[in-house]
């Protein structure tokens, strides 16, 4: 027979399994499943200093994903990048960064954004690269960009909060590259929470509580977590991570009422064939 611990271990790879599903389609989180596998950063602290990312490799990857007349502007544009100085250079910088957003290519948009920030070190451009490099983490398939993309991310925010250490977006940035890695968790964790006690209604700062609560197997405190969520703001994940605390504490009613309701917010093919096969695994069980 399986000993509670072992259930226990098997149950928490199995929500971390269907968090892993979530990541790859449309609907995103703050704090990805991708910690708990081997394409993660270590747990622990990493190092605090920002590896470096190859933008010429970054960016030719980028283009074999985009249509040929967007890859051909992107290449001009670079080409001027390269030999402009001074201000034309952080002002092709900043225009790169959009073209590249524009295209859904957040890792080259957050390295051009980055260099606007190192260029204006202003609260704003702190922020828009930490919120770029986040993005860039939680959606990059490379597991090799994973650890420099979040030490970047944390020194954006670093950088935002050293400008202002009131900012509630900033701390909240902080916290996230904290529990993802970048320092010890709990010392995130008291961030976010500072966060949220000032502002009860911070739907970033409550997300990335809620899904560490999951990962760390603190099912309950999900719950009451996404609840609250919800109540503030419906989302899809909401409910889906919501689901698989439940579905986690075997309250399998529950898990599936918020599976269809992640399933009617979202409106996504994939999702729903997901969904649709894990109520029916969940309702047998009832």
């Amino acid at each position: 027979m399986l000993t509670i611990r072992t259930k226990q271990i098997i149950l928490i790879s199995a929500v971390v399994l269907l968090v892993a599903f979530l990541f790859t389609r449309d609907i995103k989180g703050l704090v990805k499943a991708k910690e708990e596998t081997t394409a993660a950063p270590a747990a622990g602290p990493m190092q605090a200093e920002a590896a470096e990312i190859n933008i010429d490799q970054v960016s030719t990857v980028g283009k074999n994903l985009v249509g040929s007349a967007v890859a051909k502007d992107i290449t001009t544009l670079e080409n001027e990048f390269k030999t402009a100085d001074g201000n034309k250079k952080f002002s092709l910088a900043a225009s790169l960064a959009k073209k590249w957003d524009a295209v859904d290519q957040p890792v080259p948009s957050a390295l051009y954004l980055e260099m606007v920030a190192q260029q204006e070190k202003t609260l704003d451009s702190w922020l828009a690269a930490g919120e770029k490099l986040m993005k860039a983490f939680d959606n990059s398939r490379d597991t090799t960009l994973l650890q420099p993309l979040l030490q970047k991310a944390n020194a954006s925010y670093s950088a935002a909060v050293a400008l202002d250490s009131t900012n509630l977006e900033a701390k909240t940035g902080l916290g996230i590259t904290i529990v993802n890695g970048m320092g010890m968790p709990m010392q995130g964790i008291a961030m976010l929470m500072d966060v949220v006690k000032k502002d009860p209604k911070n739907l970033k700062a409550n997300m990335s509580l809620g899904i560490f609560a999951i990962k760390s197997g603190q099912f309950d405190k999900a719950i009451a977590r996404f609840n609250d969520i919800i109540a503030i703001q419906a989302s899809p994940d909401a409910y889906f991570y919501l689901a698989t605390a439940y579905e986690s504490l075997g309250k399998n009613k529950e898990a599936i009422d918020a599976y269809l309701q992640s399933k009617k917010l979202a409106g996504n093919l994939t999702l729903s064939k997901f969904i649709d096969r894990k109520v029916a695994e969940l309702q047998e069980k009832i």
